[in-house]
């Protein structure tokens, strides 16, 4: 997945793609709403990326409001923001630091 600013992992992609799906057979209404969380938080992290305090391997956390999930990135030395993960709440802290 890519956006103007933003790349996602292909881990990443594929942790959004199943919550995605989940939400979907559940109600397409939750999933228009996930995609517009993540789509709001995308455009927060661009417009001010370095707000979020630092973290493991300069990454950053922007926890969703309405659903229970974390949208953690990095600032690419191009500038450019990386989503590492799309991590539910419930799964073991640091899963994704292999994905650095």
């Amino acid at each position: 997945m890519r956006t103007d600013a933003a790349e996602f992992h292909q881990e990443a992609t594929a942790e959004y793609d199943a919550a995605f799906d989940w939400y979907l057979e559940r109600s397409p209404d939750a999933a228009l709403r996930f995609d517009a969380e993540v789509n709001r938080a995308l455009a927060q992290i661009i417009a001010t990326r370095k707000r979020w305090a630092i973290g493991p391997h300069s990454t950053r956390r922007f926890l969703l409001r309405q659903f229970p999930f974390t949208l953690i990135y990095r600032e690419r030395t191009s500038g450019e923001i990386q989503v590492v993960a799309v991590a539910h709440t419930s799964r073991k802290p640091g899963y994704w630091k292999e994905r650095l």
